[in-house]
C-alpha cells in the first residue's frame, strides 16, 4: 500500500530541479544542465575560505591572495560553490526568493564541504550560524544562515546551537562597501549571547553562513567566538565571492 501510494504521489507530482523546475530523476535535486551550470568548487583549494587556487600538492598551506594578505582568526574554512552563475541564483533564491526546498540540497552540499573541517573533532564540534539584527529578521522573517546551519548540523549529527552569537546593533548593508570599509563596519557587530556563552567553552565551532565575500562578517562571529573561550573556530559557506567577481 505505501509503495503504491509513493507511486501515485511521483505521478502527481513528479521530480523537479530546484534551479529551474525540470524534471528530474530524484526530489530536491539538479537536472543536468543546471548541474552543469554550478560552480561547485574541487580539486586545490585555499585552506582559510575554499575558494580553488592553482599550486602544487607539495606547497603547504595552501591559501589564496585574499586569505595570504588578511588575517583570518577561524583556522579553516570551505566553500560548496563560487557566487555565480546559477551558484549566485541559488542563494538569492534562498534568502529572498523564500524558497526554503533548495536549503535540503544545500545542506547535503555543505556537509560534503564541511566533512574535512570536522573529520578529527567531531565530538566536540558545535555548529553555528551567523546572525540576523532582530529588524532584519522581522522584515525576512527567516535567517538563511540558520537553516542553513541547523540542516547541516542534522545531516551531520552534530549539535546545534541558534543562538550562540547576536547583533546588538543595526549596521546596514556592506554592499559596493570596498574591504577597509566592510571591516570597519563590522567591528563590534557581532557579540556572544551571555546565556549561551558556556556552551562554546572548550569547543570547535562550525560557523555558517551563506556567503563570503570579504569575510568581514566571519572575522567579527570568529573573533566573539574566541572570545568566549572557545577552542577553535571553522567556517563553512554555501558560496564564495571570487576575486573575479
Amino acid at each position: 500500500m505505501t509503495n503504491k501510494f509513493q507511486t501515485a504521489l511521483q505521478l502527481l507530482f513528479p521530480p523537479r530541479c530546484v534551479g529551474c523546475g525540470d524534471l528530474t530523476e530524484r526530489d530536491f535535486g539538479l537536472c543536468g544542465p543546471c548541474w552543469r551550470d554550478t560552480p561547485f568548487v574541487g580539486g586545490l583549494v585555499c585552506d582559510k575560505c575554499g575558494v580553488p587556487i592553482l599550486g602544487s600538492a607539495s606547497q603547504a598551506p595552501f591559501l589564496c591572495d585574499d586569505c595570504l594578505r588578511y588575517e583570518r582568526p577561524w583556522s579553516a574554512g570551505r566553500t560548496v560553490m563560487l557566487y555565480r552563475d546559477n551558484g549566485r541564483k541559488l542563494v538569492l533564491a534562498i534568502k529572498h526568493g523564500d524558497r526554503s526546498d533548495i536549503v535540503y540540497p544545500a545542506a547535503s552540499w555543505l556537509a560534503l564541504a564541511a566533512k574535512p573541517l570536522v573529520e578529527e573533532c567531531k565530538e566536540n564540534v558545535l555548529v553555528v550560524p551567523i546572525p540576523l539584527h532582530r529588524s532584519r529578521l522581522l522584515k525576512r522573517r527567516f535567517n538563511q544562515s540558520a537553516l542553513l546551519a541547523k540542516a547541516l548540523a542534522a545531516n551531520l549529527d552534530l549539535p546545534f546551537c541558534l543562538d550562540l552569537l547576536q547583533r546588538p546593533s543595526e549596521k546596514g548593508s556592506m554592499k559596493g562597501l570596498d574591504h577597509d570599509l566592510r571591516f570597519s563596519k563590522m567591528q563590534g557587530a557581532i557579540a556572544i549571547n551571555p546565556k549561551r556563552r558556556p556552551r562554546a567553552m572548550g569547543r570547535t565551532v562550525l560557523l555558517v553562513d551563506d556567503v563570503m565575500t570579504s569575510g568581514a562578517t566571519l572575522s567579527a562571529a570568529a573573533s566573539a567566538i574566541l572570545e568566549a573561550d572557545a577552542s577553535d573556530v571553522r567556517a563553512v559557506t554555501l558560496a564564495r565571492v571570487a576575486k573575479s567577481e
